[in-house]
């Protein structure tokens, strides 16, 4: 913050103090005694206002809110630069939380992290951790059922990108994973889009439209797709490139419009990495809980 700001901001709040000081000073010295029992002059339905002074407990209340703020200000930062007498900051205040957590909790975590992602996967507790993990921070992309959404992969299936093993889960959440589909709408111009697009549906068992040539398409396929997707069209989990051959793993949709779009213009996902907010054992927790997701039966959500 600048001088000129950390300024402003101390006028402001010192001011709006003092202002608020003399206002319930000097409207109440203005005001009748409350035994004259005297009307402003204001008369509404039979309704007439008196010129009563504030209540005395009512008055030493908003004295007392004054002065309560001025000794905040003194403590705690609230004046432009100033840190307080105390020294409090929310960042430090958060690390004590950290600190204090990882104290009591940090043993559990380890304890789970020696043991190996399948059998943590079996402990019903550690799969409660780990679903709390989950819903604070991937449900937001992944769905509170893990079941994805559009562009987002469904984690109760059997289709893993780069693979459901355990450890390869847990790399992905640590690292995160970034995927990249080109497009190959200026490669293949209009028609060959269309035919290829029919041949990937044809070979995930799905309806192709009429009229297209699919074996077109199976050529094109064979000369520019089977370098990430395989010759089988059954991807390539090293370059996350998906299964083709099952539309369950199609996060951008298996219908031909939604597949010539793919083709066309190319797709970009990112996993972002957790390594840095999580660390290794609550990944660790975390991966087991994943992994048991399309690999046996989940707890009760509390």
């Amino acid at each position: 913050m600048t001088n000129f700001w950390s300024g402003w901001i101390t006028v402001l709040v010192v001011g709006t103090i003092i202002g608020l000081f003399w206002l319930i000073f000097a409207t109440r010295k203005g005001q009748r005694p409350a035994e004259t029992e005297e009307t402003v002059g204001h008369s509404f339905d039979g309704i007439e206002e008196f010129d009563n002074p504030l209540p005395h407990w009512w008055f030493l209340l908003f004295v007392g809110t004054i002065i309560f703020a001025i000794g905040y200000l003194v403590l705690y930062p609230g004046l432009g630069k100033w840190e307080g007498v105390l020294g409090w900051t929310q960042v430090n205040q958060w690390q004590k939380e950290m600190d204090k957590a990882a104290e009591q909790y940090g043993p559990l975590y380890a304890k789970y992290a020696a043991m190996p992602i399948e059998e943590v996967a079996k402990d019903e507790a550690a799969l409660k951790m780990g679903n709390r993990l989950f819903a604070s921070n991937c449900a937001v992309c992944h769905g509170s059922d893990a079941k994805g959404s559009f562009g987002f992969p469904n984690l109760t299936d059997d289709q893993w990108r780069w693979g459901g093993e355990p450890e390869t889960i847990k790399t992905s959440i640590l690292a995160g994973r970034m995927g990249a589909m080109p497009a190959w709408g200026d490669a293949l111009g209009e028609e060959g889009v269309k035919n290829v697009s029919a041949y990937v549906l044809k070979m995930a068992g799905l309806k192709t439209p009429e009229g297209i040539d699919v074996e077109a398409g199976q050529k094109i396929f064979a000369t520019n797709c089977v370098a990430c997707h395989g010759a089988d069209g059954k991807g390539n989990p090293l370059m996350g490139a998906p299964n083709l051959t099952s539309n369950k793993g199609w996060i951008f949709g298996s219908s031909y419009t939604q597949v010539q779009q793919t083709i066309r213009y190319g797709r970009n996902g990112q996993m972002p990495k957790q390594e840095h907010l999580l660390g290794n054992d609550k990944v660790h927790l975390l991966a087991a809980y994943v992994y048991s997701l399309s690999h046996g039966e989940q707890p009760e959500k509390e």
